[in-house]
């Protein structure tokens, strides 16, 4: 501890805020009272004041300084502005670059579409938002949603521009073929509208449809099928009961907030109810907070509404707040209308805080989660490369024709930014010429995405190996199979760079011409080099497989008095020459149909072998 305690008794016993500088004369924390020197004794009385966070806080502590004010609201609203103003370590500080996403649609476009939006601030783009959503997880799962419920466009204004013909999702009705005018736009429309309608809680007709088709599959002893429906209709209905909470709270505008704390990490959620539908929500996080709870909302409360224009009537609290009244007269005297703050006890009030304070609970989970991390990351490399999907699955694709023998490749697979290690695929490339990586990779994507299209199993996004020209072939494929709702791009090292380690990539993407460079520390960097490092990694060890089996298989045909059968239980039993070569009779005399003729037929052949060498 640095700081002296005997300071304390020339504190004043008037209201007002103290600030805490360490030893740079930074200040590390801002707090309010009634009676300041009471108040600061208590930091330094430990059997008092308990909170885990004030022995780290008293270590650092160098000078405590004093402003006196006239009341406790005073107070209250200067602790606010330094707050603010210093940004103090062991405070809750609001921070103004917190990202959000939504559900955007394009409604002023001819044939609108979904879309999942991340913005910092204001969105940039012209459109209808919903949101924001607690988690990208959230809000991607309503998307997927919409995409089965409502057949609109997937594809960019680019890929719509350039169809002659419908893309697969056409065959499959998950879209009716704006691009070629199948649909009139009235039809078109009508599901944008069903979409939006949806969006706003307007659901009912939707479930009685979806209930209708699952009664009719069942009935057709369709059971996939049905059961593919009833899970939609849960999910449907999941948003549907929190939406019968917000009706019956009564409440036409209020905010509920809920808070979730582990240690000196917490999450504060705030669910947001207009014209009595919940209409979003947002969520702060907030490290070394060593304010309690009390304190914590109270300070969150000034420094987030402070600097709003439209507030709700009510604002539904989790615990009641020392200084709650006070709190509801400085956000009043701003609007200039009343606002009330309401710690509920029971009814669906208390019902909205309550689920405030579990997905305050379930975001902390997911934020601190590897999973929720890996898709914020995915929603990067959505947004950097600027993708129509989520790349939930990315597949990437890799060639290798080591001195022009044995042409293969590779596919591997990354579900939700992991490896899955079941979906890697090897090629044999058949029928093209030595060298013709172009043909290769136009066999292998073409064999590939045939199959996909047959086992509805498409990915979100293809990565290739290589660069304009490898993603021309792609993009070939793509219009050859009409495939307009999968994503693509193409990797490939900085010109002129053949370091390891910290290299810059280069990444190619559909109409733009310039690639994008990525910065060597960028997460993302690291991300699509390990996935096509991957690709990579298997198609030169399938390639050294292939070489080593038709080396072995050379060597073995030329044995005199040994048949092909023979052989080839050879090669099974030990795969390889050198194996073979090293083994007894008796591990020869083990394969079927090997005799000791053939075992003295060998051995002539391995002498001969080694006397010419």
């Amino acid at each position: 501890m640095s700081y002296d305690p005997d300071l304390l008794d020339r504190f004043p016993i008037d209201p007002g805020v103290y600030l805490m500088k360490n030893q740079k004369g930074e200040v590390i924390y801002v707090g309010k009272a009634k009676h300041l020197k009471k108040r600061v004794k208590q930091y330094f009385a430990h059997a008092r004041d308990t909170r885990p966070m004030i022995p780290y806080l008293l270590m650092e502590i160098e000078t405590i300084e004093t402003i006196v004010v006239e009341n406790e609201k005073e107070a209250l609203l200067v602790e606010n502005t330094l707050i603010k103003k210093h940004k103090p370590r062991y405070n809750a500080t609001l921070k103004d670059d917190k990202t959000f996403i939504s559900l955007m649609i394009n409604h002023h476009h001819k044939w609108p579409r979904i879309q999942l939006i991340r913005y910092k601030g204001k969105p940039k783009l012209k459109g209808l938002y919903f949101g924001p959503y607690t988690s990208a997880f959230a809000a991607r799962q309503t998307y997927e949603l919409l995409t089965r419920l409502f057949p609109l466009r997937q594809c960019s204004d680019e890929e719509l521009k350039r169809r002659t013909r419908p893309c697969l999702l056409y065959g499959i009705k998950r879209c009716i073929a704006p691009c070629v005018d199948v649909c009139s736009k009235e039809e078109y429309h009508s599901f944008v509208d069903g979409t939006i309608q949806f969006l706003k809680g307007k659901d009912t007709e939707i479930l009685d449809r979806l209930r209708d088709e699952m009664k009719e599959a069942s009935e057709q002893l369709e059971f996939e099928k049905a059961g593919a429906l009833l899970n939609t209709i849960k999910q449907i209905e999941h948003v549907t009961t929190i939406r019968q909470i917000v009706q019956k709270a009564g409440t036409k505008d209020s905010d509920s907030i809920g808070l979730f704390r582990q240690g000196d990490e917490v999450i504060l959620m705030q669910l947001f109810v207009r014209e009595g539908k919940l209409v979003g929500s947002e969520h702060f996080s907030f490290s070394h907070a060593l304010e309690e709870d009390s304190e914590l909302i109270s300070s969150f409360l000034l420094q987030y509404y402070r600097q709003k224009r439209d507030l709700p009537q009510e604002i539904l609290l989790p615990i009641t707040l020392k200084n709650i009244d006070t709190i509801a007269e400085i956000l009043s005297e701003m609007t200039k209308k009343k606002i009330t703050l309401i710690t509920p006890e029971k009814g669906n009030k208390k019902a909205l805080v309550r689920l405030a304070q579990k997905n305050a609970r379930t975001t902390f989970e997911q934020e601190k989660d590897e999973q929720e991390i890996r898709e914020k990351m995915l929603l990067d490399l959505s947004e950097t490369l600027g993708l129509n999907r989520f790349p939930q699955r990315i597949e990437c694709f890799d060639t290798s024709n080591i001195s022009g023998t044995d042409l293969v490749a590779s596919m591997v697979a990354f579900t939700n930014g992991m490896y899955d290690k079941k979906r890697t695929r090897y090629y044999k490339i058949k029928g093209i010429e030595k060298g013709d990586d172009y043909a290769a990779l136009h066999q292998v994507l073409s064999r590939r995405l045939i199959r996909a299209k047959d086992e509805d199993d498409l990915p979100d996004l293809i990565l290739i190996d290589g660069g304009k020209g490898q993603l021309n072939i792609g993009l070939q494929v793509f219009k050859e199979l009409d495939i307009a709702n999968v994503d693509i791009a193409a990797i490939t090292k900085e010109e002129a760079k053949h370091t390891k380690g910290m290299t810059a990539e280069r990444v190619f993407i559909p109409d733009q011409k310039e690639p994008i460079t990525l910065n060597v520390r960028s997460p993302l960097l690291f991300l699509l080099q390990q996935i096509r490092d991957a690709a990579h990694e298997r198609a030169i060890g399938f390639h050294r497989q292939r070489r080593s089996k038709r080396v072995i298989s050379s060597a073995l045909e030329s044995i005199p008095g040994i048949g092909p059968i023979k052989k080839k239980r050879l090669l099974r039993k030990f795969g390889s020459f050198k194996r073979i070569q090293a083994a007894t009779d008796e591990q020869l005399l083990d394969v079927p149909g090997i005799t000791k003729k053939d075992i003295e037929t060998l051995r002539n052949f391995m002498q001969e072998s080694r006397n010419t060498h």
